[in-house]
């Protein structure tokens, strides 16, 4: 299988680390061009990262030496890479105005920002559960006047911890959702040593986070039409999301309405057990792990799941006011950013969109 050339765009930046670790070896892309800010550019990968590294594992020798562009030199990006990872640190209007030039100019784009996961031609992807919303690239194609280039992303972090044990659940119809996520501090870009202030705190507010977490499972469970992805209607969701003084991993206590009947706990936890992942390099084994003791999943004990690429869910059981309620957790700057995206590039992969 022929591997082809991908560029981290926002490569100083901790989701931006993240694919740099997730691009050594991997079987489908050769790590071949670093950009950033301009601050950045023109120096050695080592340099420009010098006193800003932030993951436990150390800096590939093989990136350390290599050099950093300008993420707005345009052609220099365009001969370098056949597409590209974008996780840049920038205004939102200004991240979608770069995520089109790069599309325009025949550079896919596979974003980890949140400035396109609105734009109605763009896919919002979790590969197991919506890799039908692929099929609207044609006409996000047609509408930038492309050949090859497009923009797909990967959706908030946060909704990867309770997304996916829902979706196996919709067929119950279920009605009402209430959710609190519990977010680490890497889903702000930082460290202890950057972030004193959670040392021994919680911090009950999140910019933009809730709104995300309400809206964006509705366009994950829409349908295409008329060239764009419709939003689902149902079900309702209300979230509250709150900073806690962990390192990464997010963790949501979720409360479940159904329309009608209500399964039985024992028919949850098998449809969550037998939920079918999907068959690509960074996919976990078992999509959906299921803990039945009562003081798991634990942050620090089982965000590494599988590569820190699989969902836990546990404490399952009935609820007084919802019909149920469970605990989900993810790891937020693998599954829920650069390992989310990676798994999304390998579906493009796989169906024929890279190249």
């Amino acid at each position: 299988m022929k591997k082809i050339r991908a560029g981290v765009v926002g490569a100083t930046g901790m989701v931006g680390q993240r694919f740099i670790l997730l691009l050594q070896n991997h079987p489908y892309f050769e790590l071949s061009f670093l950009a950033a800010s301009s601050r950045s550019a023109g120096k050695p990968y080592a340099e420009a990262i010098e006193g800003r590294w932030k993951l436990t594992t150390e800096i590939p020798e093989a990136v350390k030496a290599m050099m950093v562009y300008d993420a707005a030199d345009l052609e220099t990006v365009k001969a370098n890479c056949d597409f590209v990872f974008c996780a840049v640190d920038m205004k939102k209007y200004e991240i979608k105005k770069l995520e089109e030039t790069y599309a325009k100019a025949e550079i896919p784009v596979v974003s980890n920002n949140s400035a396109n996961r609105w734009t109605s031609d763009v896919p919002m992807v979790i590969p197991e559960i919506n890799p039908q919303h692929l099929a609207i690239i044609d006409s996000q194609k047609k509408r930038l006047g492309t050949k090859k280039g497009f923009i797909a992303v990967k959706p908030n972090c946060s909704i990867q911890s309770y997304v996916p044990a829902l979706q196996v659940l919709l067929k119950f119809g279920v009605k009402e959702v209430a959710v609190c996520t519990y977010q680490a501090i890497s889903g702000a870009g930082k460290t202890f040593k950057e972030f004193p202030e959670m040392i021994d705190n919680v911090i009950p507010y999140i910019g933009g986070e809730e709104e995300k977490s309400e809206k964006e499972p509705l366009k994950i469970w829409g349908e295409i039409k008329d060239g764009e992805i419709k939003a689902a209607t149902t079900p309702v969701i209300t979230a509250q999301c709150i900073r806690v003084p962990v390192s990464d991993g997010h963790l949501a206590a979720v409360f479940v309405k159904f329309v009608d009947k209500k399964p039985s706990m024992d028919e949850i936890k098998a449809c969550w057990v037998d939920f079918k992942g999907v068959d690509l390099p960074s996919a976990p084994k078992q999509f959906i792990h299921y803990f039945e003791e009562d003081n798991r999943p634990q942050t620090k004990l089982d965000r590494e799941l599988e590569g820190g690429m699989a969902i836990s869910v546990g404490r399952l059981r009935e609820d007084n006011l919802f019909d149920c309620k469970f605990i989900g957790l993810s790891h937020n700057t693998l599954r829920g950013a650069a390992g989310g995206a990676v798994l999304i590039a390998e579906l493009l992969y796989k169906e024929g969109y890279l190249y």
